[in-house]
């Protein structure tokens, strides 16, 4: 959180990379757990552990409280302003937020969990406190992101980490909607912003995706082969990601064999090279 909240800090950690690579984009340093933090859920770090949070319930939901939201998150738009003046201009700058479940997820249990169990159980035993619950963070989530932008953030993204524990109807109204109502709210707020979404491990969720929200690109994970995302996903439009994050700590000949970054094509669909951006 003190790198999170410190703008010297955030800028040489979200610079770095870029004046060693020259990347054509960059990505703020921050963390998803930044919102819940500034609706005042008691988040900290516990060390060899991970997050920690105040579990929210029922008594809790009316203790979100999002009146000092933007001045608790300035140091973070202020670094995404300081960015945007020190990045070379050719260089892209992404802002970005949790997504609505995922981040439920861990105000729910109050810490990560391998299944997001809690949160299954509070959806299945108290529906109408689930569903305020994500009300609150779609909101919240918006003027988050909007507040990026007018920053100096150039294209927003949505992470919904475990947006593949959900199925069905459940995937469409707490994955799904959530990003298109996000989604459609930045655009009419600040025309032309592209956005990216990013609902990891979605499977045939993935599919239609882009029509569904709205979405100028979707993100996959490397659950799914670049051979079907081209044919499933990509003929909607711009697809990002794939790239296993095993290969960032292996490095070596798998990683360039990977990226592609040899120059050779990491798939070949219909007679012609796919190469999924990441």
């Amino acid at each position: 959180l003190d790198l999170c909240y410190t703008p010297d800090l955030a800028v040489e950690v979200t610079l770095q990379p870029i004046r060693r690579y020259g990347l054509d984009a960059s990505i703020l340093f921050s963390d998803i757990l930044v919102l819940p933090d500034a609706l005042k859920c008691g988040v900290r770090f516990v060390e060899g552990e991970g997050p920690r949070l105040d579990p929210i319930d029922a008594d809790g939901i009316g203790k979100l409280d999002p009146s000092g939201m933007h001045e608790h998150l300035a140091p973070v738009y202020e670094t995404v302003g300081r960015l945007r003046r020190e990045l070379p201009p050719e260089t892209t700058l992404l802002g970005f937020c949790g997504a609505p479940w995922t981040v439920a997820t861990y105000m729910i249990a109050g810490r990560g969990t391998k299944d997001q169990g809690p949160a299954h159980a509070l959806k299945a035993e108290n529906r109408p406190l689930f569903e305020a619950i994500i009300e609150r963070l779609t909101e919240a989530t918006i003027d988050y992101l909007s507040a990026q932008v007018e920053a100096g953030a150039e294209v927003v993204k949505l992470f919904d980490s475990w947006a593949g524990s959900l199925s069905g109807e459940d995937f469409r109204r707490y994955a799904l909607e959530p990003a298109r109502i996000i989604t459609q709210a930045l655009k009419a707020r600040h025309p032309g912003l592209p956005v990216i979404v990013f609902p990891r491990q979605a499977g045939q969720g993935y599919v239609g995706f882009h029509e569904a929200t709205g979405a100028d690109c979707v993100a996959v994970d490397d659950s799914v082969s670049p051979e079907w995302a081209a044919e499933n996903v990509q003929v909607s439009g711009c697809v990002q990601g794939n790239l296993a994050s095993s290969h960032m700590v292996t490095g070596g000949d798998a990683l360039v064999k990977v990226t592609g970054a040899n120059g050779a094509p990491t798939a070949s669909v219909a007679g012609r090279d796919v190469r999924v951006a990441w």
